[in-house]
């Protein structure tokens, strides 16, 4: 196992927003390194400032001021093109709904990236087939979306954020639509990615998920710390 580095950083990075005649601060000047062979919880109440952070960190949207890092480049200097080019290559998205294409195979929605990036049919199906057994879903790659249950879908989706062997992993509440059982199978996929060396960012409000993660960074208010000021926000 090659030693922990630096996949993302923000340095100094703020977002700010124009609401009327008020400027809104979404994101206070923040500066923070996420590490490969990591799974990073970003937690946080409702409208703390938490998608805010996973949006820079994906590159998504530009900081209003500061810097974004991504694999050593200052992605946040990009046009939107290339910024794109990004996202594809370098980022992983792993979504609350799913996002899954319904008239579309398992392995033809993990497919679709390698689609995008013109990858040959022959590679894309090997990759994508492999992707596949990485979460334990090989036995469903010819299932239809509808035919999946919550937790399947979710391991579908992260075989199609893998598939481009990213470094970095982003989750956006991926356990939100899933019971309990399904949940904790879900965290336990992205723990053993994080330990096979991927840097894995999972957002959420729940508690609960904290015995998954190496480390916790707590956004409140725009700001982000190391420490959890009140637990009961979070209920």
């Amino acid at each position: 196992m090659q030693n922990k580095r630096i996949v993302a950083s923000l340095k100094d990075a703020k977002k700010e927003y124009q609401s009327g005649d008020t400027l809104v601060t979404a994101l206070a000047s923040s500066s923070i390194d996420i590490y490969s062979q990591e799974l990073t919880l970003i937690m946080g109440p409702s409208g703390s400032g938490k998608t805010t952070l996973l949006s820079l960190l994906g590159s998504v949207i530009y900081p209003t001021s500061g810097q974004v890092i991504i694999d050593h480049q200052v992605v946040s200097d990009f046009p939107e093109r290339k910024l794109a080019d990004v996202r594809l290559s370098k980022i992983g998205f792993v979504f609350q709904q799913f996002n899954l294409l319904q008239p579309l195979t398992a392995l033809e929605n993990v497919l679709q990236p390698l689609v995008l990036q013109k990858t040959d049919r022959k590679s894309a199906l090997r990759r994508a087939k492999e992707s596949l057994e990485k979460v334990n879903m090989s036995d469903k790659m010819s299932n239809l979306p509808r035919k999946l249950s919550g937790g399947q879908k979710q391991r579908v989706a992260i075989a199609r954020a893998l598939v481009t062997d990213p470094p970095i992993l982003l989750c956006d509440e991926p356990t939100a639509s899933l019971d309990s059982k399904s949940a904790s199978f879900v965290m336990e996929e992205l723990r053993a990615l994080a330990s096979g060396g991927k840097a894995v960012v999972v957002v959420t409000h729940d508690l609960r998920l904290r015995k998954y993660a190496d480390r916790i960074i707590y956004v409140e208010e725009g700001t982000i710390s190391d420490k959890l000021k009140n637990e009961e926000d979070y209920k």
